[in-house]
C-alpha cells in the first residue's frame, strides 16, 4: 500500500494548452529496458512537456528509477528511442542541460558544502557565482561552511539538489527528492520547483511514490509494474495528463481512487485476454 502524506494547501498553476514550438522535453516510444530477464519497462510510449513540472507516480518497483536513469543517459540496455532536449538521451552535449537527483545523496562527506558545490561547479563548467546561488535557493546559507557528514539527510538532500541546479540546467529529472522529510521542507521543496519552472523556465520531471503530490503538479505520469497506466502519449498529445483531467477521465475523488481504479481496469484487461 502507498503511503499517504497531506495534501498541499496550494494548487498547481493551470497547464498550457498549447505544444511549445520546440516540441517535448522528453519524448520516448516503444521505450524498453530487461535486465536478467526481466522486462522492467515495458514499450513506454510518452513526452514530458517543456516548462512545466511533470510528476512520475507509482509504487516502488515499478520502474521510475530506471526510467529516469534511461533519461539522463546512465541505464544500460535501453531499447527503442528516447529522446532529450531534442537529442538521443545520453547524447554528451546534454551534460550541462540535464540536472539529475538521485535518491542516495551524491556529495564528499568530507568536504563543506561550499566545496561540494565548488568543485562540482568546476566539473560541470559552470559559473563561478553559481554556487552562492544554488545554496540560497535549497536554504542552506548558514550552513555553508559544515561538513557534509555532519548534516541531517533531508540537508544532505538539499546538496544534491543544488549540485543538480548548478549552470540553470533546462531539464530537471529527480528521483523522490521529497522522501523522508517534514512537512515544512516538503513544502519549501515544492515551492521552489514552482519558481524554477515559472520563473526560468524550467522543465521538472520529479519522481514520488506518494500519491498526494501529485496536486502538486502541472501533468502526471502513473506507472505500475513497467508500464504508464495514465499520461502515456496514447491518452494526451502533449505528454503527461493533468491531476484534473484523470480525476475527471476516471470519475475519482483523488488521483490515488484514480490510480486504484486504473490498476484493477488494467487487470481485468490481463484477464479478459488470457
Amino acid at each position: 500500500m502507498m503511503n499517504k502524506s497531506e495534501r498541499a494547501p496550494e494548487r498547481a498553476a493551470p497547464t498550457t494548452s498549447a505544444r511549445p514550438a520546440d516540441g517535448p522535453a522528453v519524448r520516448a516510444h516503444g521505450l524498453q529496458v530487461v535486465r536478467g530477464g526481466r522486462t522492467v519497462l515495458n514499450a513506454l510510449d510518452f513526452a514530458v512537456p517543456r516548462g512545466q513540472i511533470t510528476g512520475l507516480l507509482g509504487p516502488s518497483g515499478c520502474g521510475k528509477s530506471t526510467l529516469m536513469r534511461a533519461i539522463v543517459g546512465t541505464q544500460a540496455h535501453v531499447t527503442g528511442t528516447l529522446d532529450v532536449l531534442g537529442l538521443p538521451a545520453g547524447h554528451r552535449t546534454l551534460r550541462s542541460r540535464v540536472g539529475y537527483v538521485t535518491q542516495a545523496p551524491s556529495v564528499y562527506a568530507d568536504l563543506t558544502v561550499r566545496q561540494n558545490l565548488d568543485y562540482f561547479a568546476a566539473v560541470l563548467g559552470a559559473p563561478a557565482d553559481d554556487t552562492p546561488r544554488v545554496i540560497a535557493d535549497v536554504d542552506l546559507t548558514s550552513h555553508a561552511r559544515d561538513l557534509a557528514g555532519n548534516l541531517s539527510g533531508g540537508q544532505l538532500s538539499r546538496v544534491s539538489l543544488a549540485v543538480a541546479l548548478l549552470g540553470e540546467p533546462e531539464l530537471l529529472v529527480l528521483d523522490e527528492p521529497t522522501v523522508g522529510l517534514d512537512p515544512v521542507l516538503r513544502r519549501d521543496l515544492w515551492e521552489l520547483f514552482h519558481r524554477l519552472a515559472a520563473d526560468r523556465a524550467a522543465t521538472l520531471l520529479i519522481s514520488s511514490h506518494v500519491m498526494d503530490e501529485a496536486e502538486r503538479c502541472h501533468r502526471l505520469l502513473l506507472m505500475r509494474e513497467g508500464r504508464i497506466l495514465a499520461g502515456g502519449t496514447s491518452q494526451t498529445e502533449f505528454g503527461g495528463e493533468s491531476p484534473d483531467a484523470l480525476r475527471e477521465r476516471m470519475s475519482a475523488p483523488t488521483i490515488e481512487a484514480a490510480f486504484l481504479r486504473l490498476v484493477d481496469e488494467a487487470k481485468s484487461l490481463q484477464e479478459s485476454a488470457q
